[in-house]
């Protein structure tokens, strides 16, 4: 695990290309790209990283330039909504449709004609969605935390705590402005609160019920919220995340969220039939939000899969156990792609 005192790991420059217009305006993407030295790249699939919430393509910055030592053109963008990318105002621009689409116009434009899509937390759901909505531009899909699963609705989410919207926050995130005006003010909490290591999940549950209740909603009192873990990262790193959000806020990622049933009701095939190419599934065991326990059982849907589970690592595994996650997947890329 990096030490909170440990230097901060630098991304290669941004840069940034404009995706055509596909129905929502032309979208100015920013991406960070680290290339191999072996010339031998040019043959296999690119590596692109989806990041979730909240996050950067900062996230994945000890994976870039593992991946492309092992000989992989890495390629991690800011997604719509987030960063140096655009970030349209209407709420259905953010469905799983477009969030897609992007990685497809983005491999388009910087002429990547097959890749292997790597996502965590809300990017897991859209790589997964890869293989059904942009089956031609696929090579291969790693879930980091994600397993590959149908998009729940918003009443299902309801029926989990008797209604009670202010105790999910994927509920709780359905209103416009709410979550937004009740986090951005708190930025610096958000990130010094959330970017914490795992604890066991006994330990977990305990210290967020409350009257017999289990609070799965950790952005609704950022002031009040309890530290669970251990930080995970600098306070330099710390800094670019919250640079970053103070400039831009949140409602691009939140309107991920808002099309939870719009999803459920365009794409209702996604997360339910075998991707047809190879496939990683690396779980954190002690990820409160995206259990080990929902990717079991995945190896009955996809006839190609590689499970693992990190030990004693919490929901944001890339950042909090970098060599591990590094290790799994540069093994796993040679084997099946190099």
């Amino acid at each position: 695990m990096p030490a909170p005192h440990e230097p901060v790991v630098e991304l290669p420059a941004a840069r940034s290309v404009v995706l055509p217009d596909r129905g929502d305006g032309e979208l100015t993407i920013s991406y960070h790209e680290a290339q191999p030295a072996d010339p031998a790249a040019a043959d296999r699939p690119a590596v692109v990283f989806s990041h979730g919430f909240p996050e950067l393509a900062y996230s994945w910055r000890y994976q870039l330039a593992a991946v492309a030592d092992a000989g992989f053109r890495a390629i991690a963008p800011d997604q719509r909504g987030y960063g140096a990318s655009s970030a349209p105002e209407a709420i259905e621009a953010y469905n799983l449709g477009a969030l897609c689409g992007d990685l497809d116009a983005l491999c388009e434009q910087l002429g990547v004609e097959r890749a292997i899509f790597v996502g965590h937390d809300w990017g897991g759901a859209v790589v997964w969605g890869m293989p059904t909505l942009q089956p031609q531009r696929v090579a291969g899909v790693v879930g980091v935390c994600t397993p590959m699963m149908a998009f729940p609705g918003t009443e299902f989410l309801r029926m989990l705590v008797d209604g009670e919207v202010e105790r999910q926050y994927m509920l709780w995130f359905q209103e416009p402005g709410v979550a937004e005006a009740a986090m951005e003010p708190h930025i610096d909490l958000l990130f010094r609160k959330l970017m914490v290591g795992g604890i066991p999940p006994r330990e977990a549950l305990t210290r967020m019920s409350s009257g017999g209740k289990i609070d799965m909603n950790p952005f609704r009192d950022l002031v009040g919220l309890e530290t669970l873990g251990e930080p995970i990262v600098s306070d330099a790193e710390l800094d670019h995340y919250i640079e970053t959000f103070r400039r831009t806020g949140l409602r691009g990622g939140v309107n991920w969220y808002r099309n939870l049933d719009r999803n459920a009701e365009r794409f209702p095939e996604v997360g339910k039939s075998d991707p047809g190419v190879p496939c990683l599934m690396l779980a954190a065991e002690w990820d409160p939000a995206l259990p080990p326990a929902l990717s079991e059982g995945m190896d009955q849907r996809i006839a190609d899969l590689e499970r693992h589970v990190i030990a004693g690592a919490g929901h944001w595994v890339q950042q909090e156990a970098p060599v591990e996650v590094n290790r799994l997947l540069v093994d796993w890329l040679v084997r099946r792609f190099s």
